[in-house]
């Protein structure tokens, strides 16, 4: 059996990787039109640093696991053609700034279609709004007609954490596969989850309709960050109060009913998936004339939002209503530890926000690179208000106050020498806490004011 994935991405490059692995027997291909990443996944520096994702790569590469830029070649000789295109959100006409841009999936599917000589499994791997395996199933059927060619879409979302792919991967909580019901779509089904089923338990493997596949990705996305969102609704309360949003946290987590996963408040969340997944959620109920449900979930992103612009308010009053020409140390750059992905990051909002009121920053992260950073915050390298540093203690030199943005282990109390970076600073120290990962009473007592999420100010004047 040969399998292609179009998209050497977050999704593609990591997932065929690991059936490659546990598959010797399948040959896998991935396929992108850009060179640059191909050549990436084909060295030692991937394009997507993820733990054990290298090991893993080396295992299959050369053996049953292929990249190339030649996709035709790769959808001709295929059995099972994975589709793991970008989707991000529209910037412009009918639904802009909240319906997915499918304008790169169509093109996938007509490639495909035009292309394919031979009957093929087409899965969708992409997060995709509900009922578009319709429109990638007319695409190709309009072609197959002419050529005697037969397809059939299954849709296979991918419910994988940044940081803990590989463990996701090896040990999934469920792996979900959508298809059409006829005998034709449970036979397709049928043949994905005994790939699957090489390294995963059959119980594992759950089976649903098309449509319940495609909503269900967008609906445990948006569940997930609501969480969130709500955990750092409390944390605002918390700091006016009195109360301690990481003791509220593990109360209510001690009820089975809540359970204690996605209460740990922060900054906000990022990354490529969960305010583009609500968006198009938002989008989609607009469409089918669900105005309150669409209401109600674009708050999550609202309070999201509102827990950046609160994090950067609460260092500007704090650093005597003014950081103009102040340095800032900012530590952490990517949206969460173990990944380089900036995508929605919030250290790029709280960046912003403390540039427009013309701080100096000074800016580490451990696998986000430079030029990355630079194009997050539209910035040129040459730049006098950014610096790039090399390491925490270089970006806290002379600094008014640092930010830590990302929750990086190193960043731990029992990981940084934090002595040296209390000498190094300005006086007062400020430290603001946008993970609550550190010692507030330690790092409190050696000298520092430290400020966290959800967790009051009380200093002595």
């Amino acid at each position: 059996m040969k399998i292609c994935c179009i998209g050497a991405g977050y999704v593609g490059g990591p997932t065929m990787a690991k059936i490659a692995q546990k598959c010797p027997d399948i040959h896998v291909n991935v396929v992108d039109i850009n060179a640059e990443k191909i050549a990436q996944w084909q060295s030692d520096e991937l394009p997507v640093y993820e733990p054990g994702l290298l090991e893993c790569v080396k295992e299959a590469r050369g053996r049953n696991l292929t990249f190339s830029t030649d996709i035709d070649e790769g959808i001709r000789r295929a059995d099972i053609i994975f589709m793991s295109v970008n989707t991000p959100t529209k910037t412009y006409g009918v639904g802009a700034g909240k319906a997915a841009d499918l304008k790169y999936v169509e093109r996938c599917a007509r490639m495909i279609a035009e292309v394919s000589t031979s009957d093929k499994i087409v899965v969708e791997k992409s997060t995709l709004p509900v009922r578009t395996a319709q429109s990638i199933k007319r695409i190709l059927d309009a072609t197959s007609e002419k050529g005697g060619v037969k397809f059939q879409v299954l849709s296979n979302p991918e419910f994988l954490a940044e940081g803990t792919a590989m463990q996701d991967l090896e040990n999934p909580d469920r792996v979900l596969i959508g298809g059409e019901t006829s005998p034709e779509g449970n036979k397709a089904v049928e043949v994905l989850a005994s790939i699957y089923a090489h390294w995963v338990p059959r119980e594992k493997i759950i089976t649903t309709n098309i449509w319940s596949s495609e909503l269900s990705k967008l609906t445990a996305n948006a569940f997930l960050a609501q969480r969130i969102s709500s955990i750092n609704a409390m944390s605002a309360l918390c700091e006016v109060t009195g109360a301690d949003v990481d003791e509220v946290a593990h109360a209510i987590g001690r009820d089975s009913r809540l359970g204690s996963k996605f209460l740990k408040s922060s900054v906000g969340f990022g990354g490529s998936c969960f305010q583009k997944d609500i968006l198009n959620l938002v989008y989609l109920c607009e469409h089918f004339g669900l105005p309150e449900v669409a209401h109600y979930w674009e708050q999550v992103v609202t309070m999201n939002a509102y827990q950046r612009d609160r994090f950067v308010k609460r260092i500007l009053e704090n650093l005597f209503n003014t950081v103009s020409d102040k340095k800032i140390a900012i530590w952490g750059f990517a949206f969460k530890k173990d990944t380089n992905d900036t995508r929605e990051s919030a250290a790029i909002y709280v960046c912003k926000g403390l540039l427009e009121e013309q701080a100096c920053l000074n800016i580490y992260d451990p696998k986000v690179t430079k030029e990355q950073i630079y194009r997050e915050l539209g910035l040129p390298e040459d730049s006098d208000r950014i610096k790039i540093c090399q390491n925490p203690y270089e970006a806290a030199e002379d600094a008014h106050a640092v930010a830590i943005l990302t929750e990086w282990d190193e960043f731990k109390c029992d990981q940084m020498d934090y002595q040296k970076v209390l000498e190094s600073m300005q006086n007062p120290q400020f430290l603001f806490d946008g993970r609550n990962i550190v010692d507030r009473e330690k790092l409190k007592q050696m000298g520092f004011e430290v400020h966290s999420v959800g967790k009051s100010d009380f200093y002595a004047v």
